[in-house]
């Protein structure tokens, strides 16, 4: 595990509010010059703390969209059997985020589609596909209270 200072921190939770800060802003905020500010950021991103910088979108403001969210359950849990099943997932771009989990269920996934009919028929291509999927429950988006993408735990500053 790599060992971050507070410098680090501050760099990681000024980037998470704002992906588009200026060298100079970023440098003032975390009370450091430029250049060492920079280079830190250079070395989060080499040691792939920060693995890319990213727009927020919301579809649903330019298209009609769902959003879903699936658990699933495998009927095997071979290396081959999850990972081909991981596989698809990754090739599917209605499939905005996946997490194995542990516990009672294999997956939770989030789908974006067009609407109801739409999903179903994807789920109906996944199930068609010997992916080996046993079952899946699905869960309706109606109000998205929270998005993760700008969040910063509040432990973070023990890391």
């Amino acid at each position: 595990m790599l060992k971050l200072d507070r410098f680090d921190i501050a760099i990681l939770k000024a980037l998470a509010r704002d992906g588009r800060i200026t060298k100079s802003r970023l440098a003032t905020e975390i009370h450091l010059s430029v250049s060492p500010a920079w280079e830190r950021v250079r070395r989060l991103e080499e040691a792939g703390v920060i693995r890319g910088y990213y727009a927020s979108l919301d579809w649903t403001r330019v298209v009609q969209a769902s959003r879903i969210i699936v658990e699933i359950s495998l009927s095997r849990h071979t290396a081959a059997d999850m990972q081909r099943f991981e596989d698809r997932v990754r090739r599917s771009p209605e499939v905005t985020q996946c997490d194995a989990t542990g516990g009672g269920l294999d997956y939770v996934m989030q789908v974006v589609s067009r609407d109801i009919d739409h999903y179903q028929r994807f789920m109906d291509c996944l199930l068609t596909e010997g992916l080996g999927i046993e079952r899946y429950f699905t869960y309706v988006v109606t109000k998205v209270v929270k998005d993760g993408a700008e969040v910063v735990p509040s432990w973070a500053d023990s890391a």
